[in-house]
């Protein structure tokens, strides 16, 4: 497991954070999932191999866009 920052635009609020904590738990194997609207970072732990691709489509299908950092 490896532990993966993303900064994620256009969060303002807590319905904000919960819309992207429940696209991103839905892919296998991330878990302890940080999300703050505040400072707009996402953070994962997943496996070394989980493609970054699969966790900025979850936050894109939640309404937001992300970037690995």
């Amino acid at each position: 497991m490896t532990q993966r920052e993303y900064q994620v635009t256009g969060m303002t609020c807590g319905h904000c954070e919960l819309s992207v904590r429940e696209e991103v738990e839905q892919l296998t194997g991330v878990t302890d999932i940080q999300v703050s609207a505040a400072s707009g970072t996402l953070s994962v732990n997943a496996p070394s191999d989980l493609d970054d691709a699969g966790v900025i489509a979850a936050v894109e299908e939640a309404g937001y866009s992300a970037v690995r950092v």
